[in-house]
């Protein structure tokens, strides 16, 4: 879920129907779990009141139908713990964490971190690690101590580092679920023995990414890399600028969404945008009746 305005027609609101729409059209494709508030839901722009009720949202159109994992990271450990508990009486049933960003804390002190936040909720912990976003990575030795805490169950993993991901998929318990932080991974990641993904492109396709992960579960890996191999342009154009402006810019071209950005992130350039719309059209699925943005951009430019 990702804030937009097409209710208020720009004035940066989050969209209340759009977020249960979009939940909705999640759960009808096959997803096993909603991320709301997740670093792609915009939630570093998001107050805590939004964050909440978002997260009310969501819970509300699951409807116990798939567990609800909030995001709830940051580099402040006190206020992290706060919002869990808010997220908690909100009705999430797990937590997706970031790792602290920016002030780059040891080892010890990520350990100590979730440790925190773990002392401080009986939901399940999922902890992220996007070292290319936070500056801050977390070495498989320290995931491990991390395992042994009852309540973190699973990383979502987005190092980009396969030997990282090797080593982590080898040496964490059977009953911690190693998850692809980035789509393209999602596939090698299973092959590993993870057990799915948190997904970018699940927002613009979640029937066909749950298919993948399904067919790779099943062991099905012919199956499964057809549909990677379909999917991969979507997964490569999704950051052809920052994420999230490149989901939100084709979600906006399918109809779900309006292309509202809150600063700093703007607007995709128009080169970009013109492969997102061509990258959507060539995985079949422009949004039908409608004329290609492009064209509606030029239209637009000579009025």
């Amino acid at each position: 879920a990702r804030p937009s305005s097409r209710r208020s027609r720009g004035n940066g609101d989050v969209d209340e129907a759009a977020v249960r729409r979009l939940a909705r059209r999640q759960i009808a494709g096959g997803v096993h779990f909603l991320v709301p508030c997740g670093t792609t839901g915009e939630s570093p722009t998001l107050s805590h009141a939004e964050k909440l009720r978002v997260v009310e949202l969501v819970v509300d159109e699951a409807n116990g139908a798939v567990p609800v994992l909030a995001g709830a990271g940051g580099y402040d450990t006190r206020a992290v713990i706060e919002l869990v508990r808010d997220l908690a009486s909100a009705g999430a049933t797990g937590i997706l964490s970031v790792t602290p960003y920016y002030n780059k804390p040891t080892p010890e002190g990520l350990f100590r971190h979730y440790g925190a936040i773990a002392d401080g909720t009986d939901l399940p912990i999922v902890v992220y690690n996007v070292p290319g976003r936070t500056a801050c990575n977390i070495a498989p030795a320290t995931l491990l101590r991390l395992a042994e805490i009852a309540n973190v169950v699973a990383v979502k993993e987005a190092s980009g580092d396969l030997g990282q991901m090797c080593e982590i998929c080898r040496a964490v318990p059977d009953d911690f679920c190693v998850l692809s932080g980035d789509d393209a991974f999602t596939l090698a990641v299973m092959a590993l023995g993870g057990t799915g993904v948190i997904s970018v492109v699940s927002n613009e396709a979640p029937s066909r990414m749950a298919a993948l992960v399904d067919q790779a579960a099943a062991g099905d890996f012919t199956a499964a890399r057809a549909t990677h191999e379909r999917l991969l342009p979507l997964m490569q154009v999704n950051f052809v600028e920052s994420n999230p402006i490149p989901v939100k810019a084709a979600m906006a071209e399918l109809g779900l969404l309006d292309p509202n950005y809150r600063l700093p992130l703007t607007p995709p350039a128009a080169a970009a945008h013109a492969r997102i719309v061509d990258v959507l059209a060539a995985t079949g699925l422009s949004r039908a009746g409608s004329p290609p943005a492009r064209q509606r951009q030029a239209s637009l430019a000579g009025t």
